[in-house]
C-alpha cells in the first residue's frame, strides 16, 4: 500500500468524523468538522499529485480514490440535509449522478476495464469541496441555519454540475453498454 492510496483511505475515517461533527452537537463542533472537512479535501489534492509524480498511479487509487470524495462528500451533504440547511432534492441528484457513475465503473470493471475519472469529473469534486468548505465556514462564524440566497446559488450550482458531468460520464463511456463478448 503506497502514500497515496494510504491518505485515500484515511478520507473514509474522515467521512466518518465529519458526520460525527455534522449529526452531534458539542461545543466546537461547526469547527471540528471544518477542519476535518478542509484537511480531507487536502488529502485528495495530496494523493493525486503523489500518484502522478512520484509513486505512480495504480487500479486501486483509481477506482478508491473517487469512492473516498464520493463518501466524503456525501457526508456532508447529508449532514446538511438533516441540518436542513441543503434541500432534500439537490441531494438525491447529486447522490443519484454518483452511484450511476460508481455502477458504470462496476460495468466497466466486469469488462476489464478500469476507468479513471475524467476532467469533468475532477472539476465537480473540486466545487463540491469548495461549496462544502464554505457551507461549513458560514457554520463556523454565522450558524449553520436556513440557506441564504449566495448559498442556494450554490448548491444549484454543484448540483447542475453533478449532473452534467455525469451526463458527460456516460457520453464518453456509452460503448459499455453494448453487447457482452460471447463465449466460446
Amino acid at each position: 500500500m503506497n502514500p497515496p492510496n494510504i491518505l485515500t483511505l484515511s478520507r473514509f475515517g474522515m467521512a466518518l468524523l465529519l458526520m460525527v461533527c455534522l449529526s452531534v452537537s458539542f461545543p466546537g463542533a461547526a469547527i471540528l468538522a471544518l477542519i476535518v472537512f478542509a484537511l480531507a479535501a487536502l488529502t485528495d489534492a495530496l494523493d493525486g499529485y503523489l500518484a502522478r509524480k512520484i509513486y505512480g498511479c495504480t487500479d486501486f487509487g483509481k477506482l478508491m480514490d473517487p469512492l473516498a470524495d464520493k463518501v466524503l462528500t456525501a457526508a456532508a451533504f447529508i449532514g446538511f440535509v438533516a441540518m436542513d440547511v441543503m434541500p432534500a432534492w439537490t441531494v438525491t441528484l447529486i447522490l443519484s449522478r454518483e452511484f450511476m457513475v460508481t455502477g458504470l465503473r462496476l460495468l466497466a470493471a466486469d469488462k476489464g476495464i478500469v476507468l479513471a475519472a475524467g476532467p469533468w469529473g475532477k472539476h465537480k469534486t473540486i466545487w463540491q469541496m469548495i461549496f462544502i468548505i464554505v457551507v461549513l465556514f458560514t457554520g463556523v462564524f454565522q450558524g449553520l441555519e436556513k440557506f441564504d440566497t449566495a448559498l442556494w446559488w450554490g448548491a444549484l450550482f454543484v448540483t447542475a454540475l453533478s449532473v452534467f458531468s455525469g451526463w458527460h460520464y456516460f457520453m464518453d463511456n456509452r460503448k459499455l453498454f453494448g453487447p457482452a463478448p460471447k463465449a466460446e
